[in-house]
């Protein structure tokens, strides 16, 4: 991008066309500190109550600053650096790209916990990995009273459910879901029922002193990407019908309808919803129906294949932090009598990890 001016004018050229950057978009961004707060970063004046035809004055450009005088007096000096910024329309997160994996990742991404790290270039780096892989480890972190809660609120806040501000996985008489059992989970996404389906999901190991219990991971952005590539047909139709999935307890009635794939305003993944057990397809044409079928049973072969599933052992002290939008996972079966399998578990959403990531980025500069 190349910034510009003429006759009190400017305009920036991007992959070979000019356009004029319109005087008032220049004029509601003055930051001198009459005008907006340095903490906050929030105007102190209301742009809306200025006139729309505002002209500008005086130009002055230099390889790093942008000076401006407007014709109400108004003088200000931007960075060459922040109007490209907002002209690339990312943020930070959304440059971090995905890196797909499937079975053959064997080194796990995991982070050595200190009650320093929330504050650390490591946090940051964590992060990192959390959004190019779906999913990352720390080890070590403390166990005692409930310190789930703690460490969700130190990069961000709880999203509290009918499940409560945080949940006990272990088996127990009676239990309202089957993560509350012994029994294998097959590779699944949690909550595809709520408006909206929560983000992320930690589950912090408290006690592991059984053989079986393996936690097992799947990248639903693989596996979708895949399908997209080799089965095209049965890819569209997930990414068009609609599907009821339902939550049902003694107290508590919760649905939504979605896509199993759904798709951004680009046509690209931006969340997978896999729960056999939770789903409900309306009743459509014949026709539809067989290909939807067909494309539902081949996703779950797909996600239950060993092409794309890695299965590890959480120990005590392990917390494992997983995007559930995007990862599926699930856990094999184990015997209750070996021992206890304890884990702790509560969701946060991306504008909790987003904004630490930029807090951090910010506070190291990087």
């Amino acid at each position: 991008m190349k910034i510009e001016l003429f006759e009190n004018k400017v305009f920036f050229e991007n992959n070979g066309i000019k356009n004029e950057i319109h005087p008032f978009w220049l004029r509601e961004r003055v930051n001198g500190e009459n005008f907006v707060d340095k903490k906050t970063q929030q105007r102190l004046f209301d742009p809306t109550k200025i006139e729309n035809k505002i002209m500008i004055k005086n130009l002055n450009l230099s390889d790093e600053f942008l000076e401006i005088v407007f014709e109400d007096g108004t003088k200000t000096k931007l960075s060459i650096q922040s109007i490209e910024k907002e002209f690339s329309n990312k943020n930070l997160v959304q440059s971090i790209k995905k890196i797909k994996w499937d079975s053959s990742l064997k080194k796990l991404k995991n982070y050595q916990f200190n009650k320093n790290i929330f504050e650390e270039k490591t946090m940051y780096t964590a992060l990192n990995d959390f959004y190019k892989f779906g999913f990352v480890i720390f080890k070590n972190v403390p166990t005692e009273n409930n310190f789930i809660v703690h460490f969700a609120n130190s990069i961000g806040s709880i999203r509290k459910t009918n499940f409560g501000e945080y949940f006990n996985v272990k088996s127990k008489p009676e239990p309202n879901d089957l993560a509350y059992t012994s029994l294998p989970l097959s590779p699944h996404t949690d909550n595809p029922y709520r408006k909206p389906v929560p983000c992320i999901q930690i589950l912090h190991c408290i006690d592991n002193e059984v053989s079986g219990g393996l936690s097992t991971l799947v990248d639903g952005f693989t596996v979708t990407e895949d399908l997209k590539k080799n089965f095209v047909n049965l890819y569209e139709i997930l990414t068009k019908i609609k599907v009821r999935y339902q939550f049902i307890d003694e107290k508590v009635i919760l649905e939504d309808w979605a896509e199993m794939i759904e798709l951004d305003h680009n046509n690209e993944f931006k969340q997978v919803r896999f729960s056999p057990r939770l789903d409900f397809v309306p009743l459509i044409e014949k026709e539809k129906l067989e290909l939807y079928y067909s494309a539902r049973k081949k996703i779950s072969e797909l996600c239950n294949s060993d092409q794309y599933k890695i299965e590890f052992k959480l120990s005590k002290g392990d917390l494992l932090m997983m995007d559930n939008h995007r990862l599926l996972h699930g856990r094999t079966s184990y015997d209750k009598n070996e021992g206890n399998r304890f884990l702790q578990g509560c969701y946060i959403d991306y504008d909790s990890t987003e904004s630490k990531l930029k807090y951090l980025a910010r506070k190291f500069a990087l």
